[in-house]
């Protein structure tokens, strides 16, 4: 079995797009909680017709965010890492950079 990567660029803002990933279309939207305890990245992935598949998946380090959801068949992992500090955890400032 081949395992192939592909890298999502993002950037430190809010935003939205499309990614089409073993053929199958998806809409990713890309949120900044600022709450004062636990402030960070949020994403929701939906179909392509825009239904949401989840909501609310934290952007973390280290683990495959989509790991406990694999009763849902997606058939990709989603990973976040970050240049020079793979433990780095994503802020409002450093996610993209």
């Amino acid at each position: 079995m081949t395992t192939t990567f592909y890298e999502v660029p993002v950037s430190a803002a809010p935003q939205s797009f499309s990614v089409s990933i073993s053929g199958v279309q998806y809409s990713i939207r890309q949120t900044y909680c600022d709450a004062s305890d636990s402030a960070g990245w949020l994403i929701d992935i939906s179909d392509s017709s825009g239904s949401n598949i989840l909501t609310g998946i934290p952007l973390v380090t280290g683990a495959n965010l989509l790991g406990q959801f694999g009763y849902l068949g997606l058939g990709f992992s989603l990973v976040v890492t970050t240049s020079g500090n793979a433990d780095a955890v994503p802020t409002y400032d450093n996610l993209g950079v």
